[in-house]
């Protein structure tokens, strides 16, 4: 059973199926490493650990008397806490927010439910999800597991649900992402992480940042559970994910049938100009991997400037995050994170014309990538050009975003994975950015990759 923390989604699910293991003994492995870990680690807000072995007693016996609901039943899984669980407080990663209690459940936290999986608990996040890092002054920065003697960046926002994930207190988790939140702790802490097609999920009962930009993503092991959580948080009825998964039918279908053929955008050498070294290795070494599976690799001339789309993205975060939370963080009762509000409040200065002319001037932009992007499935790029760095070395003036809010800027989705790990150790992570609603394409050449790849193994903290 100790080893039962490094399963994931697929494999427990096929576990449960066969009777060799079953969500009492899982989830009992995870809350294992939580007593273990979680003192050094510091990734939860909250544990629910008599509600969890609860639910998950009560999906063993499920499961035993034939009534399975699908592959998510059973699953350990954690929640960024900016979803609404009803009863229990949101935090946002603020002492503002840490007497808000949810009367009602975010509807992607009720699909996970309802899709069977066992809630372990509410990971942390940079105040109200306004940072790359991961770091945060008031709650407490989680620890990265991939160094066991130096405090790295967990990254962020959606930094709990990444450390969490990484060591095996959960077997996946959910984090939202407005400008790189699921994909840069993915990246930092070795995991498959999805952001989604703006619109794609329902944000109800999650707190917000910024309206037009958030989304809602898993953040997985594998290319397969982010799939199965996707789907489930899709509302896919989970007799037809199983249906799909057993059958290869569907999402899972075309998983199967590699990158021959498709096409492939990648950065031209000037855009890599400021990957670190080892990065850009790596990122070239997957190139060749996916050129020998067949797939064709295209220079593109982005239509628009890598510095161009992060910056566009800042203009719309700081001026909705400013209408979201200005009043909490300029109520001088109230201590907020000196980094975050220096950003909130940057916001303020944002006017009516500047915020309207970047939304307008977005819709402009997407349509010149779909035009650059025909004939290709994807672009492919790093996830983050450098690896997790030391947290008391950080400068909360810059961010390793350069290639993860062109995403959020186009409305496009992109799927972060690992790639390789430097010489420091430490995870790198491939990005693979496809049109708005094509996820399935994505995960398609995930898939083919991670096949592919022999892996990373697991951190030094798990």
């Amino acid at each position: 059973m100790t080893e039962l923390h490094k399963r994931g989604i697929a494999d427990l699910a096929a576990d449960y199926k066969s009777g060799a293991h079953t969500p009492s003994e899982a989830v009992a492995a995870c809350l294992s490493q939580v007593e273990r870990l979680e003192p050094k680690l510091a990734a939860f807000e909250i544990v629910l650990q008599d509600a969890a072995q609860e639910a998950a007693e009560a999906a063993t016996r499920a499961i035993a008397a034939g009534h399975r609901i699908g592959p998510f039943h059973g699953i350990p899984f954690a929640l960024k806490d900016l979803i609404d669980v009803e009863g229990h407080v949101t935090t946002g990663g603020s002492n503002a927010y840490a007497d808000r209690v949810a009367s009602s459940s975010a509807t992607i936290a009720k699909r996970l439910i309802a899709g069977g999986g066992v809630l372990i608990g509410k990971t942390k996040t940079v105040e109200v999800a306004y940072g790359p890092w991961g770091t945060n002054q008031q709650r407490g920065t989680p620890w990265n597991p991939w160094d066991a003697e130096t405090h790295r960046a967990p990254g962020g926002s959606s930094s709990g649900s990444g450390a969490a994930t990484a060591a095996g207190l959960t077997a996946c988790a959910v984090g939202t992402d407005t400008g790189g939140s699921v994909r840069i702790p993915s990246s930092f802490c070795g995991l498959t992480g999805l952001k989604v097609t703006e619109g794609r999920l329902p944000l109800d009962g999650i707190l917000p940042l910024s309206h037009t930009l958030d989304t809602p993503g898993p953040m997985c092991r594998s290319v397969v559970d982010a799939a199965i959580m996707y789907l489930t948080m899709d509302g896919v009825e989970p007799g037809k994910i199983d249906y799909q998964l057993t059958a290869s039918e569907g999402v899972f279908g075309a998983m199967t049938k590699g990158v021959a053929g498709l096409t492939l955008g990648v950065l031209t050498q000037a855009d890599r100009e400021f990957l670190t070294p080892e990065v850009r290795e790596s990122y070239g070494d997957a190139l060749g991997r996916l050129k020998s599976l067949g797939a064709e690799i295209v220079e593109i001339t982005l239509p628009r400037s890598i510095d161009h789309m992060r910056w566009a993205v800042a203009t719309l975060i700081g001026s909705e995050g400013y209408y979201h939370h200005g009043a909490t963080f300029e109520d001088p009762s109230n201590h907020m994170d000196g980094d975050i509000e220096k950003r909130i409040m940057a916001g303020k200065a944002v006017t009516a014309n500047e915020y309207i002319g970047a939304l307008q001037e977005r819709l402009k932009v997407r349509g010149e990538f779909l035009k650059a992007m025909r004939g290709m499935a994807a672009i492919v790029s790093p996830t983050t050009p450098i690896t997790a760095p030391v947290v008391a070395e950080i400068d909360q003036d810059t961010a390793p975003s350069q290639l993860t809010r062109m995403a959020n800027y186009l409305g496009f989705c992109a799927l972060a994975q690992p790639m390789g790990v430097a010489d420091n150790g430490l995870p790198m992570s491939l990005q693979i950015m496809a049109r708005g609603r094509h996820e399935t394409t994505a995960l398609r050449i995930g898939k083919a990759f991670e096949d592919d790849f022999a892996g990373i193994g697991w951190p030094q903290i798990a």
